[in-house]
């Protein structure tokens, strides 16, 4: 594709507004995996950051993670091949509960610990599930260090069974879209637990926003 693109497609996609793209899979090469970063903006310089990529993208979407549509959570992983990236936060733990009170309402808790700036911080949110109550603890301990987490929104959240006939104890994969005043991105996380997989791409998705306003 990067030597004769033609070859690949029928007709220049400038020609009818369009505009070609790389998608990544576990099928993707060295080359299909430079282009694509490439094309988000970041430098693949070195052949072996091309490989651990490669490698990378092959042992996760084996673990039921699929880049093809989460291009954040794939620049995200190319970046961190860098030696010289600093994530915002790093994950310590979590956990989630819920609580059934009387049979009627519904009380779902989570606590939290990140480590900002060398500081492990513990909090604890509440919300209407799980995975909104992981979401408002991580913004309580993210927001005295970056306060612009509050202008990243989560706009859908898609969960997918990967392997049906494992029932409950199925592999599932959790997919975020996330936007903020300037963007619109995608995240993927992925697990035999649901809120573990949920984990994943909402880290994904704050670690991206964050990281994309201080680019800008």
């Amino acid at each position: 594709m990067r030597k004769d693109p033609m070859s690949y497609q029928h007709i220049a996609p400038d020609s009818v507004g369009n505009v070609s793209r790389i998608l990544i899979s576990e099928l993707s090469g060295k080359a299909s995996v430079v282009t694509r970063a490439e094309a988000l903006g970041v430098d693949i310089a070195s052949p072996d950051r091309a490989r651990k990529v490669v490698a990378q993208v092959k042992e996760l979407e084996r673990k039921g993670f699929q880049f093809e549509g989460a291009e954040a959570s794939f620049e995200l992983m190319v970046r961190r091949t860098h030696e010289d990236y600093r994530a915002p936060f790093d994950l310590v733990d979590f956990l989630a509960m819920v609580e059934s009170r009387d049979g009627r309402d519904m009380l779902s808790e989570a606590m939290v610990k990140l480590r900002v700036d060398g500081v492990v911080i513990h909090t604890a949110g509440e919300g209407n599930g799980p995975v909104n109550a992981l979401d408002q603890a991580m913004r309580k301990a993210l927001i005295g260090r970056y306060p612009q987490v509050e202008s990243i929104r989560l706009t859908d959240y898609k969960v997918r069974v990967i392997d049906e006939g494992s029932g409950t104890a199925a592999q599932t994969r959790v997919t975020i879209d996330s936007a903020d005043d300037g963007a619109t991105w995608t995240t993927v996380g992925s697990s035999t637990n649901i809120i573990e997989a949920s984990w994943f791409a909402l880290a994904d998705s704050l670690e991206f926003g964050l990281t994309r306003v201080s680019k800008d």
